[in-house]
Parts: structure tokens; sequence; C-alpha cells
């Protein structure tokens, strides 16, 4: 079921030490989503995620621990990056750890490829670096301590004192790139989205490019630079090219032809790294530039970005365990503008979960199901003329559909989700108004009851399809309750993009009990 397009998209390489928050489980449903949409449509679809396990702060953290740097990163990912996945039901294709022979032959070859071009040399470097971000400070985000780290430099991101680095470094000519960026993000103007962080992208690049460090030589957990031993290859270089590495740069060139270029997603605090420095090094390799870097807002409890250090960050076990994973993965995508930073709380989580997914979608699905078996003895009933009510409905679930795909195509889920949200809000207004437990009292009216069940069912139908890449769960119940299952096939094979299409679900077709998609949530 693949079209010729490639939609191959990327979550940021995760930093495994940071034990993973709902701000990264935000980050993953959201290119779940993306990617179960357009698998769904035909599209020859490849969705990655993986974990960053170089540089000096995993290191000390594995020293700290009394354990190699290979244990305490086999331990990380295991114990609490795989359950992640597991626990929000996310359908990635590869997870790749950099780590991996696969990873580490093939950044090799890449680099050597930087030096072979003409784009690496060897300087001395001084510099304030932070451990934290793994990142040699620029002056912008290098802060006067306070407190205890008076009369220091500090990072602006993790309030914590600089080292003065003096190294002898390789060098990636950055510098050189500067006008080719511009121009790239002039004629492509969503090369970076949304439109605030292409503008910071553009000013920063704008005010000068200076050459980057692409090894360290005081440590040695990392990949080693092909030429010199005594080097090892700066983590964030090797990081980025995991999303080449990993679909087969440099050992499988079918593969890598089918999917590359990608799509990333990611953090707007990791912007840069993939909106400058990624762009230049595959313009320096000859290789193209990614479809796009869509950055989204951070997610804040209490008005604070989400930090395991500041003890605002919530596993997201925490929300599964109550309300379970599609309520999560329905709550991140619609409440929060994809885009924007969004604040978290569990009076909004919960109202939401109450109003829109118990009352609204849950009770939709419930009592047209329970209707339908105490009506027409569970069949799906053929439909009679269709009225002006009907038809209306018919169209809101056409326009849906396309408003919906055409959102996705934008990144922006919420919209995609809002747009979906209007059938549901239709059909329960049209249960409403067309009270069928009315009409079933009366023989005459019979038809017409038919006409009516039947369209909430088909209704129903578009809506199971449509909220599939957000709610795979839920929706699966729903698809075999309306006994799509038996005629239709499965859910995730029903196109996706034909979904707004009217007279799909077969009268009769055998309904079954539905136990509610949304169990009410008992507040402690």
């Amino acid at each position: 079921m693949t079209s010729g397009r490639s939609f191959y998209i990327t979550t940021p390489i995760y930093y495994p030490s940071d034990l993973p928050h709902i701000g990264h489980g935000y980050t993953t449903v959201a290119v779940d989503t993306l990617a179960r949409w357009h698998r769904q449509s035909g599209d020859d679809t490849w969705m990655l995620t993986g974990t960053d396990e170089h540089g000096q702060k995993m290191l000390r953290a594995a020293a700290a621990n009394g354990v190699t740097p290979q244990e305490w990163v086999d331990k990380l990912v295991t114990e609490s990056w795989f359950p992640l996945l597991e626990t929000l039901d996310v359908a990635n294709d590869d997870f790749i750890r950099t780590t991996q022979p696969r990873h580490e032959e093939r950044v090799q070859q890449f680099v050597q490829a930087l030096l072979d071009r003409g784009y690496i040399y060897a300087g001395e470097y001084e510099a304030l670096y932070c451990v934290g971000c793994e990142e040699f400070k620029p002056e912008a985000e290098i802060v006067d301590g306070t407190g205890p780290f008076e009369g220091l430099k500090v990072c602006a991101i993790h309030s914590k004192p600089l080292e003065l680095l003096q190294e002898k470094n390789y060098f990636f000519k950055l510098s050189e790139f500067q006008d080719r960026l511009l121009e790239l993000y002039k004629t492509e103007p969503d090369f970076v989205r949304p439109e605030s962080a292409r503008n910071e992208v553009v000013s920063f690049v704008r005010s000068g490019l200076k050459d980057l460090s692409i090894s360290r030589s005081a440590f040695d957990w990392g990949i080693t630079v092909p030429w010199d031993s005594s080097h090892v290859i700066y983590v964030w270089v090797d990081a980025l090219l995991n999303y080449a590495t990993a679909v087969g740069y440099g050992t499988d060139p079918e593969q890598f032809a089918r999917r590359w270029p990608a799509f990333h997603v990611v953090g707007k605090d990791i912007l840069r790294f993939h909106a400058v420095i990624w762009p230049a090094m595959l313009m320096a390799a000859g290789l193209d530039v990614p479809r796009g870097v869509f950055a989204h807002g951070w997610l804040l409890v209490g008005g604070e970005k989400m930090s395991k250090s500041k003890l605002t960050g919530i596993a997201p076990t925490e929300i599964t365990d109550v309300f379970g994973s599609d309520a999560y993965r329905f709550y991140f995508l619609s409440a929060i503008a994809f885009g924007q930073d969004g604040s978290f709380s569990w009076e909004d989580l919960s109202a939401r979960y109450q109003a829109e997914l118990a009352n609204g979608f849950g009770n939709l699905a419930s009592r047209s199901v329970a209707m339908i078996a105490k009506y027409f003895e569970g069949v799906v009933p053929e439909p009679g003329a269709y009225t002006e009510g009907d038809l209306s409905i018919q169209r809101i679930v056409a326009d849906a559909a396309a408003n919906a795909d055409a959102a996705v195509e934008r990144f922006r889920i919420d919209e995609a989700i809002a747009a979906i949200w209007t059938i549901v809000d239709a059909l329960n207004g049209y249960i409403t108004e067309n009270e069928p437990w009315a009409l079933a009292k009366d023989e005459a009216t019979r038809e017409r009851l038919g006409t009516v069940l039947y369209t909430a069912a088909e209704g129903l139908r578009a809506l199971a399809v449509l909220l599939s890449p957000v709610m795979p769960a839920s929706t699966e119940k729903l698809w075999h309750a309306l006994g799509a299952a038996e005629s239709l096939g499965r859910l995730q094979d029903q196109p996706l993009r034909e979904a707004g299409a009217w007279g799909v679900l077969r009268p009769g077709s055998t309904v079954q009990a539905l136990s509610p998609l949304f169990p009410r949530v008992e507040q402690a």
C-alpha cells in the first residue's frame, strides 16, 4: 500500500541520562502520529528514534555509578527508553543507538569524506564549554553566576559554571556555508518551521558563523577520528549523523536513496544544530539537505521548562497509569498548538479527558452502537432517503477529512484533531436533534430511524479511521464494535486520504458490544 512518495521522519536523538519525561513523550507521540498518518495514506513511511550515547556527560555519569560507559548506557536504554515506546504505543520502524557499530563505522566514513573534500583542518581552541549541553557556548548563552557561583561564568540554560577548555582540535569550515544556508532558507521558506523558529535561525546565520570544533582529545568516550586516534568526534557531530547512518548512508546506497532526505522534529533548544550545522555538514559532503526541520515548543509545568534537575519532570507512566496511552496522546497533541510552548496541568488533562473523550467521543460511540443493538438486533441498518440534515453530516465528514490531511501536511497535528472533532460535535448534535429513541416508538418512522443510525455508524467509521494515528487503541476497539473489521479488513489498512468518502460501512455488518472507550477516572 505504498505510493512512490517517501516520508522519512525522525524524533530528536535522545540523551538517555535524562530519564524520559512527558516532554520526550510529547515529541515521540507527535512524530509517531505523523508517521502513522502518512503510512496509512500509502506513503513510503519510515520513523526513526534513538539514543545519543557518547560524550563527557555520559562518561562522568558512568564513573559516578561505578560502571563502564557502555554498561551505563545499556542499562538506561533497556530500563527507561524502550519501555517509553511501549507505554505510549509508538510504532517506530527503527531505533538507533550511537554506540552501535553500524553507526560508528558510517560516522567515520562521513568525517573522512569531509576531510577529503577539504572542509576539515587542525587548529587550537580555547573556549567556555558546558558539559550539560555538550557545547562550546556562544556569547549570548554565557551569563554571570549568582549565589554559590558568583564571579563565575555560567551556562544560561543549565545555570552551572562553564569550563575553560584549551585543546588542539579538528575544525569544520562552517563559516564557508553562511551564504548557501541563507539561500536555502530563502528558496525553501518551509525548511525551518514554524515561522518564529525560521526567523531565529536566519538572524543567527546572518550574524556570522564561526568554524566548528568537531573533535575532542580530553577524553575517549566517543567515536575515534579515523585519521587521528588521539581524538574522538564531537558528540553533536556524531549525534546528528544518526539520521543518515540509520538509513544506510555509506553501506546501503539503495536504502539511502529510497529514504533520504528526512523531516526532523526537534525541541526548539536544539534547533540550531539541526537547521544550521546539520545542513552545512550535508552540503559539505555533497548530500541532500533534510526536507525540513520542525521545532516544537517546550512543555511547561508551573511556568517552568520540564527538567529532571528542577523536579518538574513528570514520567509518562504517571499519566498513562491513570488515563491510558490514547488519552495521553490525544491530550498533548490537541491541547498544545504544535510549534508553540504549552503548559501542562493535571486539571486541564482531567477536564479534557472528561469533556472531549469520555462525554464527547466515547459516549457518542457507546450510545450509537447500543441503539443499533437495541433497535436493529445489532445489524447496521440500510439508510433510506437522505434529508438535508443527513447530507450536512456527510459534508462535515468530507471537509473534516480533507482539512485534517492538509493540517498534517503543515505538521499541525493540533489543527488536524480540531478538524476531525467537528465530526464528533456534529454527530452528537445530530443524534440529539433526530431523537432516534422517539423514532423507534413508531413503525411508520422505522426507515427514518435506519437512516439516522446508519449516519451515526458511518460517521463513527470515518472517525475511527481519521483518529487511528492519534489514538490507535480506542479506535481499534471501536472498529471491531462497528463490525467493520469483518467487512472492511484491518483498521490500519484503511486508506486515510479516502476516509471522508460516504457509504463505506456496509449495511448488514454486525455490531459488537462496546465497553466504554474512556472509562470515568476516579480522582484521588
